[in-house]
């Protein structure tokens, strides 16, 4: 069949069709579909799917971005309020640090407490300022005598003062005859204003 259709297509008349034998016919009708579609898939549709494709993506991306930003509509007005309750928070917060010339008088405040308290103040000394991002960090380091409920009492007293200050690094040594030592390092906070 093959020497048939070779010999078929060396004598075909390309001036006229019409007289080709019905293998070549078919034969050529064939090529020309699968000419014809490829040749249509290469230039119409397949840089169509390539869009289709990227589009599909972006799709999925815009539409990740759209929960995204409707979750965060939803609850704008919560969050809205959050913001405002933060925002005087803060502002409470940090009244509560003292200010530069508000130091002496947290000294005062920690020298009441003490001997409120019943112990006498050995020592209180400012330690050096320590800068750290948003904040100053102000050491007190204290030593005072007494006894340990007094020692409580003083703990008590300094946690309910109007500033913030905190305890650390405390020690408790036997002066003997029930008088006890309390050396403690007490920290407070000034905001650095920018």
């Amino acid at each position: 069949m093959e020497i048939n259709l070779l010999a078929d297509l060396q004598e075909l008349d390309t001036e006229n069709p019409g007289t080709w034998p019905q293998s070549v016919k078919i034969l050529f009708i064939s090529v020309l579909v699968v000419l014809t579609i490829g040749l249509g898939y290469y230039m119409f549709i397949g840089d169509e799917l390539k869009t289709l494709d990227r589009v599909s993506a972006q799709e999925d991306t815009l539409r990740t971005t759209y929960k995204v930003k409707h979750s965060l509509a939803v609850n704008l007005d919560a969050y809205r309020q959050q913001m405002t309750e933060m925002e005087v928070q803060l502002a409470t917060m940090l009244k509560k640090l003292p200010a530069g010339h508000e130091t002496p008088g947290l000294l005062d405040d920690i020298t009441f407490v003490a001997t409120s308290s019943g112990l006498k103040i050995s020592a209180i000394t400012w330690g050096n300022e320590i800068e750290k991002e948003f904040y100053t960090e102000l050491p007190l380091n204290i030593d005072v005598e007494g006894k340990y409920h007094q020692f409580g009492k003083f703990v008590s007293e300094i946690a309910k003062l109007p500033r913030i200050v905190s305890l650390h690094d405390f020690s408790i040594t036997n002066k003997g005859s029930e008088i006890l030592q309390f050396q403690v390092l007490a920290k407070t906070y000034r905001y650095k204003e920018d």
